[in-house]
């Protein structure tokens, strides 16, 4: 019995002799990457390069470094022969003792495929993995021995997936409307309708198609028209004033004439001259008295219609009025109509329809309920933001939730473009520390992040870029 400890004595003493600095391990693959909050090593040691006695040991730890950082993973020890059946005597056992044990096969071309996880740590990227070697199996201890630099270890930044805020439009009755002018010719100084008088034909068919093309809608009701004529400047502004005023009756009477429209509100105005008109008109002339006709338009001095016109009868010997009677004027005499609609609520799977084939029928409310029904970020959940700014450029919330969606595709610029015009809000500023975060600038976006996160709107959602942002 005394022999036999003996024995073991001497192969434990023998087992710590031997001159490690001539002894290589090499490291032939490598995959390091995180999981999580795990870091995951796996590695495949070369032990070819190993020479041991049958009593001796190895003792290597891999440790993972950044200036003053470190963590160690398993240690490994690599015994000869009669250092291994020790070992296993001893009962010990990667899972029991956390370590690796391999017997070294000398003259023998070997490999250990080696398998550790340790907490992951932000230092950790762009970190180096070491060797030391342990002469005792010390563990923690072998850390201060000598390292042996083995490869640098870059991780794969993981991709953003931010948290944005996106706003519900207000549930709303969606008026609608449809307007054009008309220019219907009328017997000098008549107000009555001639439907087949000179262009009437086609200029009483376009206000009908308007008209029909709400009626034919099945999800629009009409709610009221309204009609406004106007005269040109020519002649007495008393003369004008009837005329533009009779003519939009006849108008209005056409109309129900036409149709059986009882519930609907007719509204009938009408503009005596029209010198707006005039004045857009003549700016878009390139005539070298284009200047001196608008100044006598713009006159603030002349109060009278009449007088203004008479002056402009009388610029350049009456060859200017002369060409405004034939060229301009008759497109001053107008009637301007409009047909305003609602239309009804839509279920969500008709709105999941009309989406795609006829936007316009459903309110911003309607159009986020459709978003909402699809996941969140997928190509459909984006595609819908986007029809919705189309169709209100000018919207803040739209913009606010098509910047979120342009975020979502990484799109920062198209992204930035839609928040300039959304007021200041929190949940502006959550997407501006994303589109910040997704620039490169980290400072910035971990500021607003922070500022952000005890807000009641938006807490949730920069508390959780936050932490995604500091574990990166």
């Amino acid at each position: 019995m005394r022999q036999q400890l003996f024995r073991i004595f001497w192969v434990l003493l023998l087992g710590t002799v031997l001159p490690l600095s001539a002894q290589t391990l090499r490291v032939t693959e490598q995959h390091i990457e995180r999981s999580g909050d795990q870091l995951l090593v796996d590695l495949t040691f070369d032990l070819s390069d190993l020479t041991l006695s049958s009593c001796q040991s190895l003792h290597y730890l891999p440790v993972i470094q950044k200036g003053d950082s470190t963590r160690p993973l398993l240690p490994l020890l690599v015994n000869g022969r009669d250092r291994q059946i020790l070992y296993e005597r001893t009962g010990r056992t990667l899972a029991a003792n956390h370590e690796y044990a391999v017997r070294r096969k000398n003259g023998t071309t070997q490999q250990l495929d080696y398998h550790a996880r340790v907490p992951f740590a932000t230092w950790m990227n762009r970190s180096e993995l070491v060797m030391t070697s342990d002469l005792c199996g010390c563990g923690w201890a072998a850390q201060a021995n000598p390292r042996e630099p083995l490869f640098p270890i870059t991780l794969e930044q993981p991709a953003p997936n931010p948290h944005l805020a996106y706003i519900a439009p207000q549930a709303e009755v969606k008026h609608r409307e449809k307007s054009g002018s008309a220019f219907l010719d009328f017997p000098v100084n008549r107000t009555e309708i001639h439907p087949d008088y000179r262009q009437n034909p086609l200029e009483l068919a376009k206000i009908r198609a308007t008209i029909e093309s709400v009626r034919g809608d099945e999800y629009a009701t009409i709610t009221a028209i309204t009609i406004k004529g106007f005269a040109s400047p020519e002649g007495s502004y008393p003369d004008n004033e009837r005329l533009a005023k009779g003519r939009s009756a006849a108008l209005a009477d056409y109309i129900q004439s036409t149709y059986h429209l009882p519930d609907v509100h007719f509204q009938v105005a009408y503009e005596p001259e029209d010198w707006a008109g005039l004045e857009r008109r003549v700016e878009q002339l390139d005539r070298p008295d284009k200047e001196a006709i608008l100044a006598i338009i713009r006159d603030a001095t002349i109060s009278d219609p009449d007088q203004r016109d008479n002056r402009l009868k009388q610029l350049n010997g009456g060859t200017t009025y002369s060409y405004l009677l034939k060229e301009i004027y008759p497109a001053l005499r107008h009637s301007d109509y409009a047909v305003a609609y609602t239309i009804r609520p839509f279920t969500l799977e008709e709105a999941k329809r009309l989406i795609y084939s006829d936007p316009k029928q459903l309110s911003r409310e309607e159009m986020y309920q459709v978003a909402q029904s699809y996941e969140p970020g997928s190509s459909a959940f984006k595609e819908v933001f986007e029809i919705i700014v189309r169709l209100y450029p000018d919207d803040p919330i739209s913009n606010l939730n098509a910047a979120n969606s342009a975020l979502l595709d990484g799109k920062v610029a198209e992204a930035r473009r839609y928040l300039a015009k959304v007021s200041d809000c929190p949940e502006k500023r959550l997407a501006e520390g994303v589109a910040a975060w997704l620039e490169g600038n980290a400072t910035q976006a971990a500021e607003i992040f922070t500022r952000l996160q005890d807000d009641p709107t938006v807490g949730t959602q920069a508390k959780a870029n936050r932490e995604q942002l500091f574990n990166q």
